[in-house]
């Protein structure tokens, strides 16, 4: 039995609290599961009136009881806890120190009045065991407990009803039905002399307390019929706190779990004197209990195996199910919290409860973050898979964004539903926000690179349309070279802006973007044809002289000219040059403006009709000479390729270059006169008029003088050659002589000394065909040095162009002193 009751004492004689092994109490019984399904029954009375072996006979406990062989002293100090054994529903017994002990003295009865408060504070049944023979005495040993215990009772500020059971020991032959209703007349006087409340002062004493009246025989003599009496009594004691039982109308039960607790509390505030605020202190028994058991619920769900597996998912992707899988979660450890709590005061109960759930939602909001974050990702690379396959099948894009945006968004709305956690209330507006910022950050990326394809590759288009015409019409060089070029431009310009409306049509860009990238493609393709422009302009000088080879050596039929001597060198000349200067104008300024230039005019008239540079004025020293200036006259200088002293620096290049090509034409010329001629040589026919046959018969007869007479002819004709006499006299007879008389002796000295140093070479050994192909270079350069240095002012004449033969070029470079007289005298 003693291993069943498991007695432990619960407040020693000094009145210390033994919370350690009340606590062991619990966990032995193991209280916390009974909830409120359980009783406390104690038991109090005088010293020595049998009250430990009533409950042990009574519940089976084993309290220590007075031995009668030894005397009668105090056997229980403090009080003593146990469970009842074999009593439903679970039922703890606190067996009080017994009143009135010799031990304590008359002047120590603090002790019993904190007792007696304890057991009405905690227990649903209180015994009261007195003396049968006491009952209508005046100073019967029964009085005095029941005035503490209605004294203690009105301490309390919101008394229990507990159900008070007077058990009368030790019954006398005066019947039952006799003395209790003595008794309960006793205690209505008792509870109308003791001091109350104003706010009690007229309270019944049923509100209170349930009186309850057992009579029992003595135990020592009658045991037999005592141990039958106590059967019946144990009777009652079962269902107790179930309605009509003896403690069916209890109110303010403690949970089983807070028992513990609230003993130890109770007593404490009844050691320090302090009045008992039952409703007060149910709350705080409840606030501590319901707070350790929310705590307990926590750590249990903070290391369950699912939620950690759970969470442990969550941070690679996302779980399908979460929501659902996390509310199933919550809601079981937060139902254990309900099921631990339910017995205690529903207010309490339900504030930890929403601070339970709250705290399990700050534990599960990071994961719920992190799957909303998993689901964003999801739902924006979805966005860009679809977008992507949309294009591909050439659909429009805003269409697609549109539609691809939706379903994204819908996935994502979907995703979210399925992570609901039922217990929050979280808004993922938010994370949906930021999709949608993602999805039109992405589409707007993805609109960029689109258009910027798009523009690309008609600007590649344009540049396909426009470089080669562009550049063929630049080197035409004809006189409607910038009109063509502007009709090719405007052209160009409306197919491209008409095909990219249309291409574009898909992204319904605003009107102001779209013109904006209309213009950004006209003026494409006018800057592309100003830089074509300015790329032939570089080369201008190359393709003058092409163009005046052209000219210069094929006829109207484009087929290649044959000098025969026919052709009158001087007209072709001026045409090819002509043809060349018109190139140049053409070059010289970009005129895709409708507005015509002036350029040719000033260019034909200062370089063709006046090919000798126009004179100074030699009163103020000004030039009047168009072309001495860095601007051409009404032409923007953005719009200016080849400025005016330029393209007279480019003329004057080019004349030089070319005039190798003009001198080749007058020698192919005279040699074909030549090849043709079948008549002697007009010196012969002059020799056979003057020597007659005879002196011709005595020359074949004697060749040794035909050979000095053609050594002879030789040597004056390199003289003739080397003199140039028929261009001397070109600029007179007179000075023809006089210029002839001072050159010939020299001129012979000259000849004299080039044949003795060819006669000389001749005797060495030949040189490389490298250093005579080096040799005929370095002549040639020579040759053309000299060329370059002839002033334009000695190519012109009244009539146009002259021509300057090789020898004419010897004799400047020979006679420089000449130079200016030579040129003044053609130009008269």
């Amino acid at each position: 039995m003693a291993e069943d009751c498991c007695a432990t004492q619960l407040i020693d004689a000094n009145g210390e609290f033994n919370a350690a092994e009340l606590e062991n109490f619990v966990n032995t019984v193991n209280l916390h599961q009974y909830g409120l399904s359980y009783a406390v029954v104690a038991i109090m009375g005088p010293q020595s009136s049998g009250k430990s072996t009533l409950l042990n006979h009574l519940f089976q406990t084993n309290f220590k009881e007075m031995n009668a062989l030894k005397g009668r002293s105090q056997t229980t100090k403090g009080l003593w806890i146990a469970k009842a054994v074999g009593i439903e529903p679970f039922t703890i017994v606190i067996d009080l120190e017994g009143t009135d002990s010799r031990e304590r003295g008359e002047d120590d009865a603090t002790f019993e009045k904190q007792s007696a408060l304890f057991a009405l504070a905690v227990a649903d049944i209180v015994l009261i065991n007195i003396w049968c023979h006491d009952i209508g005495r005046e100073q019967a040993a029964n009085r005095p407990l029941l005035k503490t215990v209605f004294q203690v009772m009105m301490r309390l500020f919101s008394p229990r009803k507990t159900t008070l059971l007077f058990v009368l020991r030790d019954k006398t032959k005066t019947p039952f039905k006799v003395l209790e209703p003595i008794l309960r007349e006793d205690i209505q006087k008792i509870w109308e002399t003791v001091p109350k409340p104003q706010a009690y002062k007229d309270t019944p004493l049923s509100v209170f307390f349930r009186v309850e009246v057992v009579a029992l025989s003595s135990y020592e003599e009658k045991e037999k019929k005592f141990k039958e009496e106590v059967s019946q009594l144990r009777q009652w004691f079962f269902h107790s706190i179930s309605p009509g039982g003896l403690a069916g109308d209890r109110r303010g039960v403690v949970p089983a779990s807070g028992f513990s607790f609230s003993a130890q509390q109770i007593w404490k505030i009844i050691k320090e004197n302090k009045d008992l605020d039952l409703p007060a202190h149910k709350v705080m028994v409840a606030t501590v209990r319901c707070e350790e058991i929310a705590n307990e619920t926590f750590s249990r769900l903070a290391s369950d195996e699912e939620w950690k597996a759970l969470e442990r998912a969550v941070q690679s992707s996302a779980v399908p199910g979460f929501g659902k899988r996390i509310s199933l979660i919550l809601e079981k450890y937060l139902s254990e919290y309900d099921m631990e709590s339910v017995y205690f005061e529903e207010g309490v109960r339900n504030a930890k409860r929403e601070h339970l759930e709250m705290k399990a939602l700050q534990l599960v909001h990071p994961v719920y973050i992190s799957m909303l974050g998993h689901l964003r990702s999801r739902a924006l690379e979805s966005f860009k898979t679809r977008l992507e396959q949309s294009l591909a099948l050439g659909e429009g894009f805003a269409a697609s964004v549109r539609n691809c945006s939706q379903s994204s968004m819908l996935e994502f709305d979907q995703g979210c539903l399925d992570a609901a956690i039922q217990q929050s209330s979280w808004d993922a507006s938010k994370s949906r926000e930021k999709l949608h910022c993602d999805i039109e950050a992405h589409a707007s990326v993805v609109r960029s690179e689109k258009l910027s394809e798009l523009i690309a590759n008609y600007k590649k288009q344009i540049s396909a349309a426009l470089t080669e015409p562009v550049e063929s019409l630049l080197e035409s060089g004809g006189k409607d070279t910038w009109a063509s070029i502007r009709r090719l431009l405007k052209r160009v310009t409306n197919v491209v802006v008409s095909e990219f409306s249309s291409a574009v049509a898909g992204f319904e860009l605003d009107q102001a973007i779209f013109e904006e990238m209309v213009q950004s493609l006209q003026e494409h393709c006018r800057s592309l044809v100003e830089r074509k422009a300015r790329e032939e302009a570089g080369k201008v000088l190359v393709l003058m002289k092409d163009r005046f080879v052209t000219v210069f050596n094929h006829d109207k039929d484009s087929l290649p000219r044959v000098w025969t001597g026919k052709e009158d060198i001087r007209e072709i000349t001026k045409e090819a040059r002509s043809e060349s200067l018109k190139l140049l104008s053409t070059m010289a300024a970009i005129q895709l403006d409708r507005k015509a230039y002036k350029i040719e005019n000033v260019l034909f008239s200062t370089l063709m009709d006046r090919t000798v540079a126009p004179p100074r004025n030699r009163g103020n020293g000004v030039s009047g000479d168009p072309l001495a200036s860095s601007t051409w006259e009404e032409v923007p200088p953005e719009n200016t390729l080849i400025t005016p002293v330029h393209c007279k620096s480019i003329w004057r290049q080019f004349i030089a270059e070319t005039e190798y090509t003009v001198t080749q034409a007058i020698a192919s010329q005279k040699a074909h006169g030549k090849r043709n001629s079948w008549l002697p040589p007009p010196w012969a026919i002059m020799a056979m008029l003057i020597l007659g046959l005879n002196e011709i018969m005595f020359l074949l007869r004697n060749p040794l003088y035909l050979l000095v007479f053609f050594v002879t002819y030789l040597i004056g004709k390199a003289i003739w050659v080397q003199m140039d006499i028929p261009a001397e006299f070109h600029s007179g007879t007179l000075s023809a002589l006089i210029s002839l008389s001072t050159k010939f002796l020299p001129t012979v000295m000259n000849f004299v000394r080039r044949l003795a140093a060819e006669s000389e070479e001749s005797l060495e050994p030949a040189p490389s065909p490298r250093l005579a192909s080096q040799s005929f270079r370095n002549q040639m350069q020579k040759s053309d040095s000299v060329a370059s240095s002839v002033p334009d002012s000695c190519v012109s004449t009244e009539t146009g162009v002259e021509y300057i033969s090789p020898q004419l070029k010897h004799r400047i470079v020979t006679n420089p002193e000449q130079e200016e007289t030579s040129c003044f005298g053609a130009s008269d």
